[in-house]
């Protein structure tokens, strides 16, 4: 499967704008997040891992508001590569039960979190713009309970013991990767 084919399931199923604009975040970041881990990543992989973060919530607004079907009903419909597919199933899995296992899994079901994370600083910082985050900016905010209550700071944090990835640099890799799109994001 290509990213054009990808684009167009996400967007068969998805219609909320800002859903698709969180599902391009999530394809920026497992691309970077892949050549982080892969010092000679494949372009094979790199599109693989895209394609994962591109269509991982591509059911969002057809599972019917149950979580644990989020993840799930996207790989009943579309015939997807088994790895994509248990990425796609596991990246929810608090509510799924299906278990990350891969690096690519970990790296879904994090950058998942940091992405909407991500956005929400960019719409408090005085320029409402992605371009003038830094990572620093986006941990402080991090450490705030209170602010974007539903990114998962424990789920975030599993990039470290999960993918080897600390904190700081992990989100350093997922903002510059959401930066080189913000034009498609409006941010």
């Amino acid at each position: 499967m290509g990213r054009e084919e990808a684009y167009k399931i996400l967007t068969t199923y998805l219609k909320n704008a800002n859903l698709i604009k969180h599902c391009l975040s999530t394809e920026a970041a497992m691309r970077e997040i892949y050549t982080y881990l892969t010092p000679n990543a494949s372009s094979d992989e790199i599109e693989k891992w895209g394609i994962t973060g591109l269509l991982h919530d591509a059911d969002y607004e057809i599972y019917g508001g149950d979580p644990a079907r989020h993840g799930m009903v996207i790989t009943e419909k579309v015939e997807l590569p088994k790895d994509i597919a248990h990425a796609i199933n596991s990246h929810n899995f608090q509510n799924t039960g299906v278990q990350p296992l891969t690096p690519m899994d970990w790296a879904i079901t994090c950058a998942d979190q940091l992405t909407g994370l991500i956005v929400a600083c960019a719409l408090v910082h005085p320029e409402k713009k992605l371009t003038p985050l830094t990572a620093e900016f986006v941990l402080k905010r991090y450490g705030e309970k209170t602010f974007a209550k539903g990114a998962d700071r424990e789920v975030i944090k599993l990039c470290q013991e999960k993918l080897g990835i600390p904190l700081d640099k992990f989100i350093e890799i997922v903002l510059s990767s959401m930066q080189s799109i913000s034009n498609k994001l409006g941010l």
